[in-house]
């Protein structure tokens, strides 16, 4: 495993010093999101060259791009949107291509037309459940042009809220193109926290051959996202576990401020280090 981190954690934008401010806190990774440079997340349009500009101020910072984001609402109530959304996600999995990246991470989305994160009454519906069908059947067949893979990660305020919703995901889209990005956090809500080894092992049972990325975000009792190690999710029994079914990718933390991330490089570092011994 190597510590990796989300490109927006900083201010700065490609061109310029993100990578080696980056690199100089010690992460190895980044998933990338094309607002990093000066782009739209879902841009209309993408000049040629633009990913491979990115990819390679990356290599010469001595880092590796492990994701990319293409997140829309893709259980928005409003089919319109969904379709306007397919455009800009067309010209990311365009970039990701040229980056030389092989992963691009989703969302799937909300009932909620103003916040992809919130959760609606709505997200159960068998409408949402079909909404979000048609743009994975959409993003897969990009996918399949484009020799990319997508992952798509539980949130709780999702459609695939869950580790048992996003194993009936992939086993309805039956698609060695479709995985998982797994993230402790979002599976422990602050009521859940006391049963949290039995939630992340059942989420490890579930989704252990479909991880695509890990995340390391943290969160407080209250659910209150925190610098990772600052909370209660138990992190080094996370990667334990993950390590356990075979996960040996980038672990990418999020979330938190640009002056936490040293320390959060360091901790990150610490756990790899202990699961190697």
């Amino acid at each position: 495993m190597t510590p990796g981190v989300f490109a927006r954690t900083y201010a700065a934008k490609y061109p310029g010093d993100l990578f080696a401010r980056i690199r100089a806190d010690g992460f190895a990774s980044v998933q990338f999101n094309l607002s990093c440079a000066g782009l739209a997340a879902l841009p209309e349009t993408l000049a040629t060259g633009v990913g491979e500009g990115i990819a390679e101020a990356a290599r010469e910072n001595g880092l590796t791009l492990c994701a990319l984001s293409g997140t829309y609402n893709m259980a928005h109530p409003d089919p319109s949107q969904r379709m306007r959304d397919r455009a800009g996600f067309t010209n990311v999995m365009r970039a990701a291509r040229e980056m030389d990246v092989s992963l691009v991470t989703l969302c799937t989305g909300s009932r909620d037309p103003s916040n992809m994160w919130r959760a609606h009454p709505d997200n159960g519906s068998v409408e949402a459940w079909s909404a979000l069908r048609g743009e994975l059947d959409f993003a897969l067949s990009l996918a399949e042009e484009f020799n990319l893979v997508l992952g798509i990660e539980p949130e709780p305020g999702n459609v695939i809220a869950d580790a048992r919703l996003a194993r009936k995901i992939l086993d309805e889209a039956n698609s060695k193109r479709l995985g998982i990005v797994l993230d402790a956090a979002n599976l422990l809500p602050p009521e859940a926290q006391p049963r949290q080894a039995e939630i992340v092992a059942e989420a490890a049972e579930l989704l252990g051959g479909s991880l695509f990325l890990v995340h390391a975000k943290d969160i407080d009792r209250h659910g209150v996202v925190v610098p990772a190690g600052k909370g209660g999710v138990d992190l080094p029994a996370f990667v334990a576990r993950m390590k356990s079914v075979g996960y040996d990718g980038p672990l990418v933390g999020h979330n938190f401020e640009e002056s936490d991330a040293p320390g959060v490089a360091t901790y990150l570092a610490s756990i790899i280090r202990s699961q190697a011994s």
